[in-house]
């Protein structure tokens, strides 16, 4: 879903800077609402556990597209069926591109020794460079301001009146070593709370019962998960004045709507090209590199070195609250 997330402020800008295009997006159905509302822009629902699943699936995916008279491919993901996909339509006269994902450079900033430190292309920037080799120049670099859409009536039960400042946090990732501590996270919401509304987001029901808990225990704070559709939490983001997100989509899905968001690293680094669209570089808060200098462990998060499964508690609660009563301020 981040990865998905990221494509959009890009797929904006080329809408805006490029009128005349029209742009089919092709992606799982539940991520629809994502490119709600953005002109010339129209979504094909790919149901890979359906009647898109296997090869057989996926040629009749490409015949469905053909329809369509679509004359550039640009493949934003890379991966088997994307790959089959574009072997299908090379046999016709479309046009097609794909990412480069920087598998090599990627490789030598995440292994443990000789590391080559040092910032990488952004997934959005390497998103642009898809749409450059199709003939589509693209400037990613200004975004416009966004209208934000009305809160639905069943949003504003949830949350009540917005009297003060809305703080999302989005505490979860898929792996571990992303996730900063809960007896940490527990010492932030108990500052923010104070004089902020907490909104938690995450899901998946174990998930959704560790923030329950956090709910019932903190003034000022509200369990999201599991309460509204995905397009009504998309809207309340809209709404917030800043997100706390670690290295996930949550992160994505704030910073591609402009939302002043935070991140919290762990054994994954900003270097690797995922940061949030637009967000300035201090908004990444990072563990102590002098005293854990092989990070970034992985790409994702999924391989953590031996003596790195602790690395978050290096980032103090009293670091994140100040940095985010700051930028409120």
């Amino acid at each position: 879903m981040g990865d998905v997330a990221m494509t959009v402020p890009v797929i904006r800008a080329l809408t805006e800077q490029h009128p005349n295009c029209k742009v089919t997006i092709l992606s799982k159905p539940f991520l629809k609402p994502l490119f709600k509302d953005i002109p010339n822009v129209s979504f094909f629902a790919a149901e890979v556990k359906g009647k898109h699943k296997s090869i057989q699936g996926l040629y009749q995916l490409f015949k469905d597209l053909k329809e369509l008279k679509i004359t550039h491919v640009a493949d934003f993901h890379n991966v088997l069926r994307s790959k089959i996909l574009r072997r299908f339509f090379s046999f016709t006269k479309v046009s097609i591109a794909k990412i480069d994902k920087g598998r090599a450079e990627k490789r030598a900033l995440t292994r443990e020794s000789n590391k080559v430190f040092k910032q990488l292309k952004t997934s959005h920037e390497r998103y642009a460079d898809v749409l450059k080799s199709l003939g589509f120049e693209i400037n990613i670099t200004q975004p416009k301001p966004l209208d934000k859409e009305t809160l639905s009536k069943k949003t504003i039960e949830l949350t009540g009146d917005k009297k003060n400042s809305w703080i999302g946090i989005a505490p979860f990732a898929a792996f571990e070593g992303k996730v900063y501590p809960i007896k940490l996270m527990k010492e932030v919401i108990t500052e923010l709370s104070k004089k902020h509304t907490v909104l938690l987001f995450g899901g998946g029901k174990k998930e959704s019962n560790i923030l329950t808990k956090l709910e019932e225990t903190y003034n000022n704070t509200i369990n999201i998960a599991g309460k509204l559709s995905f397009q009504e939490e998309l809207v309340l983001i809209s709404h917030l004045d800043l997100m706390l997100s670690m290295d996930s989509g949550n992160a994505h899905l704030a910073a591609m709507q402009q939302i002043k968001t935070v991140t919290l690293w762990g054994v994954t680094h900003p270097y690797a090209g995922f940061a949030p669209y637009n967000q300035p570089q201090d908004y990444c808060l990072l563990p102590d590199l002098k005293k854990y200098p092989k990070i970034p462990c992985s790409i994702y998060g999924n391989s953590i070195f031996e003596g790195y499964e602790n690395v978050m508690e290096s980032i103090s609660p009293k670091t994140v609250v100040e940095k985010i009563n700051t930028i409120l301020s």
